[in-house]
């Protein structure tokens, strides 16, 4: 059967001369197809910025066939709700921090182990490469579809009891931490008194003061208003956290393959947008954190913190096959 010729926009050719979209895609062909995307933070989020650009890339590319309906502020459940609700086809797709994603796959939480990348670019360099990939396609067996690694970002500490500058400082802090092992046993071995808890609880814990402190990126520090209870900010920079779009392993089968090449060039595109936000926004939000009160230590001795969290790595380095050491030698 012949078709019509497909009616490209400017911004289809662009991507399609480039090799971005394979040249089978025709928009004028795709039947409409709608997503629903969830995710647990508000709009101000980095996550609800690359959700609305994922959002844009696919109405742009697809003219209008492929409608996204985003799902911001745990509407749909928490973070490991969403993932369970991707497994039996009940959620579409989220934008998920790459914690709870490791207790459905544990490979994942090799990108956990602290003071592992250097810098953000180190962590592209792995996380867009052969071993990311490699890591994302696991989520097939977990009946998930991985589409790509945005971003958290380099995680801090802020709290409302004292100034940290060296892991003592931690001594007997209630620190809430993500739901993941690794974080888990990485503060207790710092010293804190860790409390895995989701992001939803750990915000009004917060608020009554039943936690001390958290530890997360600037741009959800900012974003949530955390200087309303927390008085310090440690720079620690501890763990990078990758984020992802994930999708229901069900729904992306549904797709046809013309559409599951749009959903899979969007979600890339906006992955790295999203790092683009949160590389320019950083000095802006830490000093308008600052101006509402936080006292921000910028160089705290991360030489002690990353000597004393070696026992993380003794425990933990032999379980994730041998990604740690090719992280690790791609790393050199």
């Amino acid at each position: 059967m012949e078709h019509a010729p497909s009616r490209l926009t400017p911004r289809l050719l662009i991507l399609a001369a480039a090799g971005l979209l394979g040249m089978s895609t025709a928009s004028a062909d795709i039947a409409p197809t709608s997503l629903r995307l969830a995710h647990v933070v508000n709009s101000d989020d980095t996550y609800h910025l690359a959700a609305t650009r994922f959002q844009e890339i696919l109405d742009e590319q697809s003219d209008g066939a492929v409608s996204v309906e985003i799902f911001p502020n745990a509407s749909l459940g928490d973070e490991r709700t969403l993932l369970e609700g991707m497994q039996i086809g009940t959620v579409d797709m989220g934008v998920i921090t790459n914690g709870p994603v490791a207790n459905f796959v544990d490979e994942f939480s090799v990108f956990e182990l602290p003071f592992l990348f250097p810098t953000a670019e180190d962590a592209y360099d792995v996380l867009d490469g052969e071993i990311g990939q490699e890591i994302l396609d696991k989520l097939e067996g977990v009946n998930l579809k991985g589409l790509a690694f945005a971003e958290r970002g380099f995680r801090n500490i802020t709290n409302s009891r004292n100034p940290i500058n060296e892991p003592s400082d931690l001594d007997g802090l209630r620190l809430r931490v993500i739901e993941n092992e690794v974080y888990v046993d990485t503060f207790r071995t710092l010293g804190a008194n860790a409390v895995p808890m989701a992001w939803t609880e750990a915000l009004t814990a917060l608020q009554q003061g039943t936690i001390d402190g958290q530890e997360n990126p600037v741009n959800a520090i900012y974003a949530f208003d955390l200087a309303d209870t927390q008085d310090y900010l440690t720079m620690t920079r501890h763990i990078y956290a990758p984020a992802l779009f994930v999708m229901s392993l069900p729904k992306w089968n549904a797709l046809p393959e013309e559409v599951q090449t749009l959903v899979q060039d969007a979600a890339r595109e906006a992955s790295a947008y999203a790092r683009e936000q949160n590389a320019e926004a950083e000095a802006e939000q830490l000093a308008a954190l600052r101006e509402a009160g936080m006292e921000i230590n910028e160089s705290p001795d991360i030489d002690a913190f990353r000597e004393a969290v070696a026992p993380v790595y003794e425990r933990y380095g032999d379980q994730f096959g041998d990604y740690l050491p090719r992280i690790q030698a791609a790393l050199e």
